[in-house]
């Protein structure tokens, strides 16, 4: 047979236990199925004895523990079963002496190592050899630093005189030798940190011979059909990945020698990769694994093969491992130099490797979704390894990377014109693949002021590279179509508006037409992105027949694309403004099922309630929208407790939806189907989903009814009893936590849109807050809490001293009445808080406790300052042993020391915004660099008194940060957002400074030497204002 194929004697041993499974002699049959199940288990069964019985102080152990002289007895059987013939048994057993090690070595059986490396000295027992590093293998793996700088010396020279013998040992046990190799220099790259020089010391004696063998390795090219020599180089790349990361003045060193047979591997790699995995005419082995379960195709290895050029951010420890190290060489300061003359040739080879498989276009032919899924995944394989090598070489070396880009980006097209010519059938491969690479680095090339070595017109390239595309015949090359579509949004900064327009008009066309999946999944990504931008006068013809396709498209979806469509149908319906009105009677009903279908799934689910909510929003659909949604949600609300998985949450989340910002006589029709239903399910669900939603479904009936919702129901009285209700249950301190997480949502809604209805219940609802602060057990609950304690603060005002004397009378915990609780809480966490609206409230509140001078303030003292270690680096052993320790200060100055801090960090925010493009090292420049820029703002002309325009104008980046989409409604509604918190902060502090100049200075002294003088900046210019 031309395509035999190779079987070891474990794979003839199992092929022969199978066919024997099939014989009509019973005898024969029931022998060779006990073999197989004999074969399967012993391995397991030995590990698990080994894991429940060896060692006492296993988590695991189960009695009785295994006795000395038993233990010695399996040690010593063990150790001589592995040179057994049978590798499957060699294998087993190199895992019981590996289990054991674990426990056991070096101390307590100190002869393992001397017998491995007996063993593996023994050329005439070749399964000996075989048997040892296999063991040594799985020792390496879980080796630590007190054995490896022991074993490293023995154990390194036995390695290298197999791996230097080819004509002795077979690469499969070479290969196995560096694998030991490799776990060992990773261990000693972890001890570098602390132990540098040591471990310097004891690698860069090793070096030269080990570079020398890695020479030897990589100076052959790289042969079809050989998983076994794919092995050995991955394996060889894996090591200098670690030698070139853990030891790289030695290396460097030595590194010229590998250079040239790398570059001989990563050229002839590929050839026989295009021949493999592109043309498919040769195996590439894809998918089969050795018997140690590593993988073998020619993929895993051209992936590992291109790792010299990663920043080494990649995590998979397998296939993955030698990708990271062609990475670290070009994020090297010190190696990138070995390369920097050969950039256009590293590029030019590198889109070679991204060209589609015939694997790829096989799978993706017969399954869009399965384009789209791994099109949106990025799952590591050739095309995305050669996007991060590219990126690197952009990174490390700025103008000259994108130079080498853009010029091999150049001859590849050149190259597929003329195969285009030639009349070869797949010129277009390199084409999508350089398309491919140029979008996937699309921010690199818009943000470049370079066009080229020669100063060549990179936009003009891009144009005439898709637009001379676009002629090919869609059904001859559809993923060349599909990937110039997808690309367009990505250039679109770069394209001009009539390039963009025929791209968009060529999608609608090609999303209603009869042509290929993966052509109509780049039509959806153009229209779901670009439609915006659409001429609308040009694009209201086109959209009823946009909105059918889209609904064709929606119907034979899979999750995969599902995602994709529903994208396109969002965009398309904010851009078909009243068309939409008359296709909502066919959407609608669709993304309902859609939605009901895929309710369990968060990402479906939330695409479908945002394509409605656009339905919502566009004109005239909000009515029948919501008529056609309540004869379905009323049912599922009211009986929750039979409804399935995620659709009672679901149906919560699409009625908050549709209550924010709608009209009063929407609400109201919400409101009679859904309000009592919702109550009960706060009342009684144990569902934290459903609470959560539930309780954001309050807030925004409360915030679109206002007052008005009272008297829907008939009774004003019974509908308050019902919010108070819910309340009360959601500030229930025995309830979880997470059910409560959106409760001070809910009570700022109360307070400000009912706030003579909740004035009477001030001082419940503060010790219902307190009780629930103390057995919360997540700080966003906890923060949120803090803020309605803020937001009563400035109610309270201008008796906010009565307030605290409320807070005072109500006990809190231990000793301390509620003030304190909530006030050492609260001056502990206000650092953590987020969010523009929020720091708003808590920093004017703050100021506002301070303006009182009540005597509580000075009484009570709270956490102040951390205590800087001065013992070095802190270890987390050094940190369980001496935990952070912080000064006490007076609750008054501590305010003062967290205005003072917002302050500055207003600044620094504006600071960053301005000189996004300064060095950060020149930032570092200690406590007078925040004194001139607070001087700086407080110096800003004034007319005729303290104005602070500059301030203001600082503030913007402050005042316009965004805050969540749950306190959209509160911000919106709140007078206290519109609150310049650097003016405020400003004028009270002077203000504060001239009523009390003695207590300001007192409190002072408490602060930081930075925030005194941000403070003090600002009052030496009132008083030179006032001078």
């Amino acid at each position: 047979m031309a395509n035999a194929i190779n079987l070891d004697q474990d794979q003839q041993w199992l092929i022969n236990c199978l066919n024997a499974t099939l014989d009509t002699d019973h005898q024969v049959r029931s022998f060779a199925e006990a073999s197989l199940t004999q074969a399967s288990l012993q391995h397991v069964l030995l590990k698990q004895f080994i894991k429940k019985h060896w060692h006492e102080d296993e988590d695991n152990f189960e009695h009785p523990i295994v006795a000395s002289d038993e233990k010695e007895v399996i040690c010593r059987l063990l150790l001589l079963c592995l040179d057994d013939t049978h590798r499957k048994i060699c294998t087993a057993v190199s895992m019981a002496v590996a289990s054991i090690a674990h426990y056991d070595w070096p101390e307590d059986w100190p002869e393992l190592l001397p017998f491995l490396m007996k063993l593996i000295n023994d050329q005439t027992n070749m399964n000996g050899v075989l048997g040892a590093l296999r063991c040594l293998a799985l020792l390496s793996g879980d080796i630590d630093d007190k054995a490896v700088p022991s074993l490293v010396p023995i154990l390194f020279p036995c390695l290298l005189s197999i791996v230097s013998s080819p004509q002795i040992y077979e690469k499969s046990m070479r290969a196995k030798s560096l694998s030991i190799v490799y776990s060992c220099t990773s261990m000693l790259g972890t001890m570098s940190g602390a132990y540098k020089a040591e471990t310097s010391h004891l690698m860069s004696p090793m070096l030269q011979p080990w570079m020398e063998q890695f020479s030897a390795v990589l100076s052959h090219p790289v042969q079809p059909e050989d998983p076994d020599d794919w092995s050995i180089r991955i394996e060889v790349l894996k090591c200098l990945n670690q030698f070139v990361q853990n030891f790289p003045s030695a290396t460097e060193k030595e590194f010229m020698s590998i250079v040239g047979p790398l570059w001989q591997t990563f050229v002839s790699t590929l050839k026989v990769y295009e021949q493999s995995s592109v043309e498919g005419t040769q195996d590439s082995f894809e998918g089969r694994y050795d018997s140690d379960g590593a993988e073998r195709s020619l993929e895993s290895f051209v992936i590992q093969v291109r790792v010299l050029c990663h920043t080494g951010k990649v995590t998979n420890t397998n296939v993955l491992q030698l990708f990271e190290f062609l990475l670290t060489i070009v994020g090297s300061s010190r190696f990138v130099k070995v390369v920097a003359n050969n950039l256009q040739e590293l590029v030019y080879y590198t889109f070679g490797f991204m060209q589609i498989t015939e694997q790829q276009m096989n799978a993706w032919s017969l399954d869009a979704n399965q384009y789209i899924s791994d099109e949106d995944d990025n799952m590591y394989n050739c095309r995305v390894s050669g996007v991060l090598l590219l990126e690197e070489i952009i990174s490390s070396c700025g103008e000259d990377g994108l130079c080498a880009l853009i010029d091999a980006a150049r001859r590849r097209f050149i190259e597929s014109q003329q195969q285009k010519a030639d009349g070869f059938e797949f010129w277009w491969r390199i084409r999508e693949a350089v398309i491919y690479a140029m979008a996937s680095l699309s921010d690199q090339l818009q943000e470049a002021e370079v066009c080229g070595s020669d100063g060549f017109d990179l936009k003009k390239f891009i144009e005439q590279m898709i637009m001379e595309d676009i002629g090919a015949g869609v059904h001859e090359c559809p993923f060349l179509y599909a990937r110039v579509f997808s690309s367009v949004p990505k250039f679109s900064s770069m394209l001009s508006l009539g390039v963009i327009e025929h791209f968009l008009f060529a999608s609608l066309r090609a999303i209603g037409m009869d042509v290929p999946p993966p052509v109509k999944v780049g039509s959806c990504r153009v229209l779901s992105q670009l439609l915006s931008e659409a001429n609308k006068e040009a694009l209201q013809p086109q959209i009823l027949q946009l909105f059918s396709s889209l609904v064709d498209l929606l119907n034979h979806a899979s999750e995969e694309s599902l995602h994709l469509v529903l994208e396109t149908l969002q965009a398309a319906i904010k851009s078909g403004h009243e068309a939409s009105l008359s296709v909502e009677p066919i959407i609608s009903p669709i993304i309902l099922n859609t939605w009901v279908s895929h309710v369990s799934d968060p990402f479906i689910s939330i695409d479908a309630i945002e394509v409605l909510e656009a339905i919502k929003s566009a004109p005239g659909c909000i009515e029948p929208l919501v008529s056609r949604v309540l004869p379905y949600i009323g049912p599922i609300l009211s009986q929750p407790k039979q409804q399935p998985d995620g659709l009672v949450a679901g149906s919560l989340d699409l009625v908050t939806m549709l209550l924010k910002n709608a009209p009063g006589p929407v609400i109201k029709a919400l409101y009679d189907v859904c309000f009592n239903p919702i109550i009960q399910i706060v009342l009684q669900s144990d569902d934290h989903s459903e609470m959560q939603n539930a309780t954001e479904c309050l807030a925004a009936f409360v915030c679109g009814g206002k007052s008005e919702l009272l008297a829907w129901g008939g009774d004003p009285g019974f509908t308050m009893r019902s919010l108070l209700d819910a309340l009360s249950r959601l500030l229930d301190p025995d309830l979880e936590s997470s059910g409560s997480f959106f409760v001070g949502n809910y009570i700022l809604q109360l307070i400000l849109n009912l706030p003579s209805q909740m004035g009477q219940h001030i001082q419940d609802l503060v010790s219902a807050l307190v009780r629930r602060m103390q057995s919360c057990e997540i700080a966003g609950l906890k923060n949120s809490l803090l803020l309605v304690f803020a937001r009563l603060v400035h109610l309270s005002a201008p008796n906010v001293g009565q307030f605290i004397d409320l807070l005072v009378s109500i006990p809190g915990d231990g000793d301390r009445n509620s003030f304190a609780y909530v006030m050492s809480e609260w001056v502990k966490h206000q650092g953590e808080i987020q969010g523009s609206y929020q720091i708003k409230v808590t920093t004017t509140s703050l100021a506002l406790l301070l303006s009182t001078r009540h005597v509580e303030l000075a009484k009570n003292f709270v956490q102040g300052h951390l205590i800087q270690s001065t013992a070095g680096i802190t270890t987390r052993s050094k940190a369980k042993s001496a935990p952070e320790q912080w000064t006490v200060m007076p609750l008054n100055a501590k305010i003062l020391a967290l205005l003072a801090d917002t302050l500055i960090e207003i600044q620094e925010q504006v600071t960053e915004h301005d000189e996004e493009d300064s060095d950060w090292e020149e930032v570092d420049a200690g406590d007078a660099d925040v004194d001139q820029n607070i001087l700086h703002v407080a110096t800003a002309k004034s007319s005729g008194k303290p104005a602070y325009e500059h301030l203001a104008a600082m503030a913007k980046v402050f005042e316009n940060e965004q805050d969540g989409d749950e306190d959209d409604l509160l911000s919106s509604i709140d007078p206290l957002n519109e609150i310049n918190v650097a003016n405020y902060l400003v004028d009270f502090l002077v203000k504060f400074y001239q009523s009390d100049t003695t207590l300001f200075d007192q409190l002072s002294q408490s602060l930081t030497q930075s925030q005194r003088h941000a403070i003090q900046m600002i009052l030496n210019h009132y008083q030179g204002n006032t001078a």
